[in-house]
């Protein structure tokens, strides 16, 4: 085989007729000949040379034969003269050669035949052939075309192979996944978590999926908090009707079974009915705003206003009603220059009542209730402070007073009173603002709520247009 290779050199199988091809082996050797033809003849009855050609010419698994006068005077071939002659072309003084390409003889000696005829200075023609014998060329070109089939049909193999294992592992391993993934949802199980894929259309279809199991999982969760918060909601509305529905039933009564049999006892028990009835209203009214709020119903108006002026004539209002109660309120304004804020100034107002309202309710018994308001100037925001000397809140309840109808101590409220939704309206009424809202108490010293509101931009203040 490694003889064949050599014969062809860089020539393909296919390109060629068989031919041609077989032609190509002795191509070169053959152009030296016509060469030496033409420059030295009288080579061709050189033992020597004709050696040295033979040699060359049996690597291209072909051999030698040259006559003179139609006499064989070197065989370089296995066969007899008598034999080899027989497929050997005539000479023919019209052309010096018969073929570049050579010429197929069959029979039993199945050779490709190139050959050149020329004449010596004395009128001797010679006949100089290369016999390129096929049966030992074709059984190589059998073995060697098997072997190409050979690695052609392994190389398909191999390929077939690795196309498998990437289909595999980058299609139907993932989709498996997916599979086993829509099987959880199926269950209602969405603990679970997406393998990570390769970065293909698959994985991206796989990445798509993990997003929307997270969606779903905290779908779900907040559906089973939105259900628990509705019973919650349910329990606690039952509970704050009940209470003064009670009272007043049993009042009513009182007054139909004549306990209250003074005018004086029958206007204290009629007072106690309207306040206990106020009570209900203004648990209703609560309801209904911080219903309308969680659901988005709430339109806002918002409209650009002077923080100084917004925040000095909510104080101005509730001071009145504040000193009405006893209770000192001390406002401070450290804006060193005006500032801006986009509100809804009605919703804001709410915020701001709740928690003086809240603070009210919680002030301490036997001190003098205080409540200080300060305004401070933070980069984008305005950040208001509010502080009382309340009774203050436990710390392991500060981070849940604005949860809707959570109670820091059943006791308190029952004797305080409230619905438990004031500061989860505030919370939320803020948070609409992009606003932030939080808590800092020490039992029994005091709360103080910290309320951060955006500032308008300074293109949109009119003092700096």
């Amino acid at each position: 085989m490694e003889r064949l290779l050599t014969a062809y050199g860089a020539i393909f199988v296919g390109v060629y007729s068989p031919i041609i091809l077989f032609g190509k082996i002795t191509d070169s050797i053959y152009k030296d000949m016509k060469t030496e033809v033409d420059t030295s003849p009288e080579q061709f009855t050189n033992k020597e040379y004709l050696d040295e050609l033979s040699g060359e010419l049996s690597y291209k698994m072909s051999c030698l034969v040259v006559r003179r006068n139609g006499i064989i005077i070197y065989n370089s071939t296995e066969a007899p003269d008598s034999e080899i002659v027989k497929i050997l072309p005539d000479y023919s003084a019209d052309e010096e050669n018969v073929s570049d390409v050579g010429t197929y003889k069959g029979g039993e000696y199945q050779s490709l035949i190139k050959q050149l005829n020329f004449k010596d200075s004395e009128d001797n023609f010679y006949s100089v052939s290369i016999v390129t014998s096929l049966k030992q060329i074709l059984p190589q070109v059998k073995t060697f075309i098997m072997q190409v089939i050979f690695v052609i049909i392994m190389v398909l193999i191999i390929t077939s192979l690795g196309l498998t294992l990437w289909i595999y592992s980058s299609i139907v391993k993932p989709l498996n996944k997916l599979k086993l993934a829509t099987d959880n949802i199926k269950e209602g199980n969405m603990d679970f978590e997406m393998p990570k894929v390769s970065n293909n259309e698959i994985g991206d279809v796989c990445r798509d999926f993990e997003e929307m199991r997270v969606v779903l999982k905290q779908s779900a969760e907040d559906k089973i908090k939105s259900d628990a918060e509705e019973k919650e909601l349910i329990r606690n509305i039952s509970h704050d009707l009940k209470t003064p529905l009670t009272a007043i039933k049993g009042y009513v009564e009182g007054l139909r079974d004549g306990i209250a049999n003074t005018p004086e006892k029958q206007a204290k028990y009629i007072q106690t009915i309207a306040n206990k009835v106020n009570d209900m209203d203004k648990l209703i009214d609560e309801l209904t705003i911080y219903s309308r709020l969680d659901t988005n119903r709430v339109p806002y108006t918002f409209v650009r206003c002077n923080v100084s002026d917004y925040f000095g004539d909510c104080c101005e209002e509730i001071g009145t009603e504040l000193e009405a109660s006893q209770i000192e309120l001390e406002y401070n304004d450290h804006l060193t220059e005006p500032a801006y804020m986009n509100v809804d100034p009605e919703q804001l107002k709410r915020v701001v009542n709740n928690i003086i309202s809240n603070s009210v309710k919680y002030m301490a018994e036997g001190r003098q209730g205080k409540i200080k308001i300060d305004l401070y100037d933070e980069g984008d925001y305005i950040h208001a402070i509010f502080s009382d000397n309340g009774i203050g809140i436990a710390a392991k309840d500060v981070e849940r007073i604005f949860e809707r109808f959570y109670r820091t101590d059943e006791s308190r409220n029952s004797k305080h009173g409230g619905s438990g939704i004031g500061l989860a309206i505030v919370k939320k009424i803020v948070e609409d603002h992009k606003g932030k809202i939080w808590a800092e108490s020490v039992e029994g010293e005091g709360t103080t709520m910290h309320l951060n509101l955006l500032k308008a931009k300074d293109e949109e203040n009119p003092e700096n247009a």
